[in-house]
């Protein structure tokens, strides 16, 4: 799999956006959704985003959900993957990495359901740190960020804004949708 997406900057614009506490996240535009509340645009990240699990035996995967970027955890990751010429990336929203990732043989291609929410992972690196197992992993199904643009700003939806807005926007893009 390869951090670098088949559009390019030339076919699709990129929006930088920023979270409350001040992260970036670089994005793809991929649709605009106006709504009376203002413009809103569906992004995805222009770098690979993951997820970092806590692995137990004989236990399913833990997600990992919040995590402070001074986290020693992520110090490991860092050096698990620049042995792979990888790098870790705390942005707003997710953790992302960059570099060259191979393309995963789809017949090799071992999709694992990690959490209730049966998104499928692919395993990118496992490692520990104090004997704890960790495994941080590329989600298979699309990584959908919403933002509020605001005088050529994006800014992330979170939180109560994001349950209120998300409803709307899933209405809008049904009926962008071709009827069958």
């Amino acid at each position: 799999m390869s951090s670098e997406s088949p559009k390019s900057s030339a076919e699709v614009p990129t929006v930088l956006v920023r979270d409350s506490k001040g992260s970036d996240l670089l994005c793809f535009l991929e649709q605009l959704i106006p709504l009376k509340e203002g413009e809103y645009a569906l992004l995805t990240p222009v770098d690979t985003p993951v997820s970092l699990f806590r692995l137990r035996e004989g236990a399913d995967p833990e997600l990992i959900e919040s995590i402070s970027s001074s986290e020693p955890i992520l110090n490991v990751a860092d050096v698990v993957l620049q042995e792979h010429d990888l790098t870790l990336i705390r942005s707003a929203v997710t953790l992302t990495i960059t570099g060259e990732l191979e393309e995963p043989d789809p017949e090799e291609l071992e999709e694992e359901d990690l959490d209730d929410d049966s998104e499928t992972y692919e395993l990118l690196v496992s490692f520990m740190v104090e004997e704890e197992e960790y495994g941080l992993y590329i989600p298979l199904d699309p990584f959908f960020v919403v933002a509020r643009l605001i005088d050529g700003q994006a800014i992330l939806i979170e939180g109560e804004e994001f349950d209120r807005i998300q409803p709307q926007i899933e209405i809008e893009l049904e009926e962008r949708e071709p009827s069958e």
